[in-house]
């Protein structure tokens, strides 16, 4: 199905994609920002808009989603560090999501929340049915958001469940990943901090890889009782208790204080959850608590405070020395290139040359050019000290100040420097302005060109797999179809190919239901896939055969090699088990949900070819055996040899024939009640086309044909193997 997970990047969004995707399901992400350079685990297609955004109906019409599952209460956009702002964001935020889920009532939505709605604590475990207690900011807004989604549901008849979290806890990657109350104290001790507890303060937690198995088999059950759910580990503890194994698994010798404060247990109840669904935690807190000390001994700077990362005050003075001598470098420029321009002017006063041209000019608009008008300024004051300093050479400061010249020369040096200054200033914002701007159409034109990226390569993919993909139901029909081409009696031997085929995988088997206690192997692609034996008691599968009784997939997820990695059960029309197909070899990544439903299709084809087949020998039951026997006739018999022969030379089964001494079709008559107690339910007897009479004992070897043979000979009944119509060694002789 289509997932669509909505949030930021973290480690629990991280493991519901891998979970999803393990599990067969079509993941897409909406991030909830536009700019975002945190990374994600791979998903089919990721959306980087902000949860406000007005494309968010087209993103979720685009999609088709079959269930939605919001992060809520751990969606990392939202730190929480400026709660009102935070506060209207996600209230926002979160009323565009349900508004966009509503118009399209697409499958199923999931929020999480957490234990943060309630503030009071209870002696016995809170239910579903508790009232939220919020205090605070962000509890307030959270329960808030839980009656929203209480709204949606009833007002709009909607599938949207609130999951409420436990204390979730995880092993964290920096110091801002420190945010529960396991993290903290792990981090006060790391600091060497004294632990301020609560002993009477009581809760449980609840690490996120169990968080992740809770919320999947919420979100992708077909139907459910409940509404609210809550998840919890239901291992209660104090902080007491945490801090001392915190404090013991570091190492160190952090006092451990017990403040005074307030007797209060918050344990949330998952009653309601257990009895839905039955699943109980598989992690201990002592083993996350190793690791997450661990962590933090391995990665120290990680998890350091801002003042013990601070650089000392050499580095310090260092960066602000970088900074000065970079802000000074346009002025030290601006007084050395003074000094030659100063030079120049004073050679050119008097020169017959160059007596007209003024050199503190073209300084002044050099540097206006360059740098623009703060520059400009700094080069023009420079330049009248020059030329004040010049003139004086001829006349005192005082007959300077009176001429009228002077401040004529600086007023044209200020209003060019100034001047030009300003309009290289002008120019560059302008440049910079239309730079912004390219850049801002430049990311539109690259969001349209995304989008419909997007839609192309959904398309194709969808395209592929209708027409392309192993898992498509097109080619999975077309191969299967292929069982129609075989006579009746091969189907089965083939149908163990085409799974090979289809899956992938070499070694596959199937196993025929001989009666109450044992299945007997009808077909085999491999060695491997004949290690259960060609004769098994399938009761004693146990957990195996339990599932396939119970009309589900078989995955062996504990790895058993004594067990297939994957099986299912055919039934007839009647609810019985008549065909097992077994496969043997099987990557881990490939044992999901996916595949399974796979396995069911192939498995629903293969019945209906063998149905048909069954039916079709029936039709012929009156006219393949000899007039009051069950032995059948020289036709019936010779395509079944045939079968099985062509079966054994590309591997598919074995078997052997065996030729009874003076035993011909006058002699049939109750052969078979006679002898039954050698025979087993797969094997055939016939006549062949010297009209005596023949027994094909399926997947047996020559060694096991003998010790039939020896029972048979018990009986008075004298056999010889037969290969290729040839009598080529008496069962006798065969060691």
């Amino acid at each position: 199905m289509n997932v669509l997970l909505i949030g930021g990047s973290g480690s629990l969004i991280n493991n519901l994609i891998i979970k999803f995707s393990k599990e067969g399901h079509r993941v897409y992400l909406l991030t909830g920002t536009r700019y975002t350079k945190t990374p994600y685990q791979k998903v089919f297609e990721r959306y980087n808009f902000p949860y406000e955004c007005a494309c968010l109906n087209e993103i979720f019409e685009s999609i088709k989603m079959d269930l939605t599952v919001f992060m809520g209460a751990y969606d990392t956009n939202y730190k929480w560090e400026h709660e009102e702002s935070d506060a209207v964001h996600y209230s926002s935020g979160m009323m565009n999501i349900l508004m966009s889920y509503a118009m399209k009532n697409e499958g199923r939505f999931v929020y999480l929340s957490s234990n943060e709605v309630f503030s009071r604590g209870s002696e016995n475990n809170i239910n579903e049915d508790e009232m939220c207690t919020p205090l605070g900011v962000k509890s307030m807004v959270l329960a808030q958001a839980e009656e929203m989604c209480e709204s949606y549901r009833k007002n709009r008849a909607h599938d949207i469940i609130t999951l409420r979290l436990d204390n979730l806890y995880s092993v964290p990657e920096r110091r801002s990943d420190c945010r529960d109350i396991c993290t903290k104290l792990c981090l006060e001790a790391f600091d060497g901090n004294t632990l301020n507890v609560n002993e009477k303060k009581r809760f449980s937690m609840l690490y996120e890889t169990d968080a992740v198995e809770y919320i999947y088999h919420v979100a992708a059950a077909k139907e459910h009782e409940s509404n609210v759910y809550h998840i919890s580990s239901g291992i209660e503890t104090n902080e007491k208790e945490l801090a001392e194994s915190i404090v013991a698994f570091m190492g160190t010798d952090n006092p451990i204080k017990d403040i005074a404060g307030e007797n209060k247990r918050l344990v949330l109840s998952k009653d309601c959850y257990d009895k839905e669904f039955g699943m109980s935690a598989f992690c201990d807190n002592d083993g996350i608590i190793s690791a997450i000390v661990k962590t933090m001994q391995k990665n120290k700077r990680a998890f350091m405070d801002d003042e013990k990362k601070k650089k000392n005050i050499i580095s310090r003075l260092f960066d602000k020395g970088n900074w000065l001598i970079r802000a000074m470098i346009p002025f030290v420029e601006n007084l050395i290139a003074f000094i030659p321009f100063f030079m120049l002017n004073n050679r050119a006063v008097g020169s017959k040359y160059f007596a007209n041209l003024d050199f503190y000019v073209l300084y002044v608009l050099l540097f206006a050019i360059v740098y623009g008008q703060q520059q400009a300024t700094f080069s023009a004051v420079l330049a009248t000290i020059g030329y004040c300093f010049r003139m004086m050479y001829n006349q005192s400061g005082f007959e300077l100040m009176l001429d009228v010249n002077t401040y004529v020369w600086i007023a044209q040096l200020f209003i060019l420097g100034l001047v030009v200054g300003y309009m290289r200033d002008q120019i560059t914002k302008l440049k910079k302005e239309s730079a912004e701007e390219r850049d801002f159409l430049s990311g539109q034109l690259s969001d349209i060109r995304e989008i419909n990226s997007t839609n192309v390569r959904i398309k194709d993919a969808l395209e592929n797999q209708l027409v392309n993909q192993n898992d498509s139901v097109g080619r999975i029909y077309a191969i299967t179809s292929r069982l129609e081409q075989y006579s009746p009696e091969e189907v089965l031997f083939y149908a163990a190919d085409i799974v090979s085929e289809l899956v992938g995988t070499k070694d596959v088997a199937i196993y025929q239901i001989a009666n109450d206690f044992y299945a007997r192997l009808f077909s085999a692609t491999s060695k491997r896939a004949r290690c259960m034996g060609n004769s098994v008691r399938y009761s004693a599968w146990g957990e195996m055969y339990d599932t396939l009784l119970a009309h589900k997939v078989y995955i062996n997820r504990k790895m058993d090699e004594n067990f297939p990695m994957m099986a299912n059960a055919i039934f007839d029309d009647d609810g019985n088990i008549k065909l097992v197909v077994m496969i043997w070899t099987l990557p881990w990544e490939r044992m999901t949900l996916g595949e399974a439903n796979q396995l069911v299709v192939i498995s629903s084809l293969i019945k209906s070819a063998s149905m048909r087949a069954s039916r079709y020998l029936e039709a012929l039951e009156s006219k393949r055996f000899v007039p009051g026997t069950k032995v059948l006739e020289e036709d019936a018999f010779t395509e079944i040899v045939n079968a099985y022969r062509k079966a054994e030379q590309e591997g598919l089964s074995e078997s052997v024939l065996l030729r009874l001494r003076d035993v011909g079709r006058n002699e049939a008559v109750g052969l078979q009640e006679a002898i039954s107690g050698v025979l087993r339910q797969s094997d055939f007897i016939g006549i062949m086309d010297d009209g005596m009479v023949h027994i094909l004992l399926s997947n047996t070897s020559p060694e096991d044909a003998a010790i039939a043979a020896g029972r048979l000979e018990n009986l008075g009944i004298l056999s010889d193997i037969v290969e290729d119509g040839i009598v080529c060694l008496r069962p006798d002789r065969v060691s």
